[in-house]
C-alpha cells in the first residue's frame, strides 16, 4: 500500500506564527498578505515535492474554495485540488455541474472535501439554520443527488430537505471526483459508510484514530463497500529532534494566554463532536500559562497539541526529526491511514521540509509513497582479487 501525501492551501492566510480561527475560535496569528502570486508559489511547492493534491479549505475566514482551485488550474501540471464543499450553500445539480466543468478544465484533477458543517452560527450566516442533525440527513441527499449525476443517471428525488425533478448533466464527467469525508457523530458514520471513498478524521493519538476508521470500516462493510482512511494533521519536521522542537517553542511563544483563553471559550461553544475530541486532547487549554513548555502538549510521543490552543478544526502537528516523524507516520499507516493531509507554518517553506526530508527518509524505508520513485538500489563495488 502506497502512501499519499497531501498539502494544504491557506486560504485564510500563511505566517510564521499559528493561524487561528475557526469553528468558533476569535481568529489570531499575523497572515502574510494574500495573493494570487502566493497561493501559485505554494501550489507550485507542493507539486514539485510530489504531493498528490491541495486541500483548499471552506469557511467565513477562508476566500472561497472554488475560485481559489481554479485560478490556479493552468499554474499546475499534475496537483490535485481537494475542494472543501458545504451542502446547501449551493444546490446539488449545480455543485454537480461545477464539479464536472472542474474535472473537464483541469483534466481530472478534482477531489471533494465534504463538509456538513458544525457550527450553528457560522451555518445561519450563509442563511442555513438547520440542526446539526438535519444538516447531515440534507448531507446524504445531497450526496446520493451528486453522486448519480456524475454517473450519468437521471435523478428525481423528493426528500426531507432537497427536491429535484429530471435533474442530468448533459455530458457527465469522465472521472467521478473522489469524496472525502469527515465526522465523529453517529450520524456522520453512517453517510461516511454510504458514500465517501475516503474517511477522514483529524489528528488523535494512533490507537484513537484507529478505532474510528474501525467504526467507518465496520458500517461501510455492511453495505459491502470498503472506504480508505486519511488523517489530518499539521507538521514540522526537520534534521534534528531539537530543531523541529525549537520551532514549536517559537510558534507557543507567540501565544498569549488571553489567546488561548479567547479561543478556547469559542470552541467550547461548537457542535462539532471532532472538534470536542480535538479540545480534550489539551485539556481544552487549562495547562497553557505564560510559562508553559511545548513538551507540555505532546500528548503522544512526537504528536504536538499545541496547534490546538487556537486553531479551530486540525489541533495536532507531528513534531520531530524527519527520522522520529516517519517512525509515526508509520505508526499511523500501520494503524490504517494511507492518506495524509499535512500542513505548517508556513506552508510554502515548509512544504520543502516534508518533501526534501521526511519523503526521503520514507523511501529509505522501502515505504512507498505515491508520485516518489523508490531510491535506485547502489551498484555493488566489485571486490579486488588479491594475489
Amino acid at each position: 500500500m502506497a502512501l499519499t501525501f497531501h498539502w494544504f492551501l491557506p486560504t485564510a492566510g500563511d505566517a510564521r506564527t499559528i493561524v487561528g480561527g475557526g469553528h468558533g475560535a476569535a481568529a489570531s496569528g499575523t497572515p502574510r498578505p494574500l495573493s494570487l502570486s502566493y497561493l501559485t508559489q505554494t501550489a507550485l511547492a507542493a507539486e514539485q515535492n510530489g504531493f498528490e493534491s491541495m486541500l483548499i479549505p471552506t469557511g467565513r475566514e477562508c476566500e472561497d474554495a472554488w475560485l481559489a482551485g481554479a485560478s490556479l488550474i493552468d499554474a499546475t501540471e499534475r496537483l490535485k485540488f481537494l475542494i472543501a464543499l458545504r451542502p446547501g450553500q449551493i444546490g446539488p445539480t449545480l455543485s454537480a455541474q461545477m464539479a464536472t466543468t472542474f474535472q473537464k478544465l483541469s483534466r481530472n484533477r478534482l477531489l471533494i472535501n465534504v463538509v456538513t458543517g458544525g457550527e450553528d452560527s457560522e451555518q445561519r450566516a450563509y442563511g442555513d439554520f438547520l440542526t446539526k442533525e438535519q444538516r447531515y440527513a440534507r448531507c446524504a441527499e445531497f450526496l446520493d443527488i451528486v453522486t448519480s449525476l456524475w454517473r450519468g443517471e437521471t435523478v428525481s428525488l423528493d426528500g426531507e430537505h432537497l427536491r429535484v425533478e429530471n435533474a442530468s448533466l448533459p455530458r457527465p464527467p469522465e472521472v467521478a471526483p473522489t469524496v472525502m469525508f469527515g465526522g465523529s457523530s453517529a450520524p456522520a458514520g453512517d453517510v461516511a459508510s454510504r458514500f465517501a471513498d475516503i474517511y477522514l478524521t483529524w489528528g488523535e493519538p494512533p490507537a484513537q484514530a484507529q478505532k474510528k476508521i474501525e467504526w467507518i470500516s465496520t458500517l461501510a462493510a455492511e453495505r459491502a463497500r470498503r472506504v480508505s482512511s486519511g488523517i489530518r494533521l499539521h507538521i514540522i519536521t526537520r534534521g534534528t529532534s531539537e530543531e523541529a522542537w525549537g520551532v514549536a517553542r517559537t510558534l507557543l511563544a507567540d501565544i498569549s494566554p488571553e489567546q488561548v483563553a479567547k479561543a478556547q471559550a469559542g470552541l467550547a461553544r461548537s457542535a462539532s463532536e471532532g472538534q470536542r475530541r480535538m479540545a480534550e486532547l489539551h485539556g481544552r487549554g487549562s495547562a497553557f500559562t505564560a510559562g508553559a513548555s511545548e513538551r507540555d502538549f505532546e500528548i503522544y510521543p512526537n504528536l504536538w497539541s499545541g496547534v490546538g490552543l487556537v486553531r479551530g478544526g486540525a489541533g495536532t502537528a507531528l513534531v520531530g526529526s524527519h527520522s522520529e516523524v516517519a517512525d509515526l507516520v508509520q505508526e499511523y499507516a500501520g494503524a490504517g491511514f494511507e492518506h495524509f493531509i499535512l500542513s505548517g507554518y508556513p506552508n510554502l517553506e515548509e512544504t520543502y521540509h516534508v518533501g526534501e526530508g521526511l519523503i526521503p527518509e520514507l523511501l529509505r524505508r522501502g515505504v512507498a509513497v505515491a508520485n516518489h520513485d523508490a531510491p535506485a538500489a547502489r551498484p555493488e563495488r566489485p571486490v579486488a582479487a588479491v594475489d
